[in-house]
């Protein structure tokens, strides 16, 4: 599966090598110069990686991590900056990197680090809760897709949350405020009606026909599967 990393550094023409030597590597890469977008993107894609440059127009690139790792958004990050001294460097760590790299790098170095860091990441994640069984539903965390009747089917990583929570809450109503706050990890800055589009489109897939009904829809107040 091609693993998916983004990028935020605010330098164009690091941001176009950054993206050209990733995408030659076989990286899927999505790539910003501030962290405008960066939330949405998370919370709607499979992000298997950050590269986080420090000296950002917007905010302070380790200060953002470090709001990031406050939510419990536990996406590896890897430190691209030109801040290169050993309190610059300790303080990434602290601040929730997991590799840090000073500019100028080179690109095999990087590369090679990347490496190790989803390779490391990879193992730790694929031991926690992989595979949920739900009906003739299965669903794996790892891949991001569920089987239904013997065929697959692809979700986005907000998808892929949303039916684990129905799934684990099963006979629970689950309201809006609470799907924000654990799929979304934030209910502050996105409209509640973002719930309904994002339920609309998991049920499209996982009920094209519309006979099954996994998800009953609990008017005015939220969302059950029973």
């Amino acid at each position: 599966m091609q693993e998916h990393i983004l990028i935020i550094d605010d330098d164009s023409d690091i941001l176009e090598l950054l993206e050209y030597t990733l995408n030659s590597a076989g990286y899927d890469v999505i790539g910003f110069l501030n962290t405008k977008h960066v939330r949405e993107v998370i919370a709607q894609e499979k992000i298997d990686l950050i590269l986080m440059d420090r000296s950002l127009p917007d905010i302070e690139g380790s200060l953002y991590i470090e709001m990031l790792r406050n939510k419990n958004i536990d996406i590896p990050v890897i430190f691209l900056s030109a801040k290169d001294s050993q309190d610059d460097i300790k303080s990434g760590f602290l601040k929730g990197a997991d590799d840090y790299i000073t500019k100028p790098f080179d690109t095999e170095e990087l590369l090679l680090r990347i490496k190790a860091v989803l390779k490391r990441c990879n193992k730790e994640s694929m031991s926690v809760d992989a595979e949920i069984i739900y009906k003739d539903m299965q669903l794996n965390l790892n891949m991001q897709s569920v089987t239904i009747n013997s065929q697959k089917i692809d979700l986005t990583k907000l998808e892929s949350a949303l039916l684990k929570l129905l799934i684990k809450n099963r006979g629970k109503v689950l309201d809006r405020e609470y799907l924000l706050k654990h799929a979304w990890k934030t209910s502050d800055s996105i409209h509640k009606k973002t719930v309904n589009v994002a339920i609309k489109r998991l049920k499209e897939k996982i009920d094209p026909n519309q006979n099954k009904e996994y998800i009953k829809t609990v008017r005015g107040i939220g969302y059950l599967m029973s």
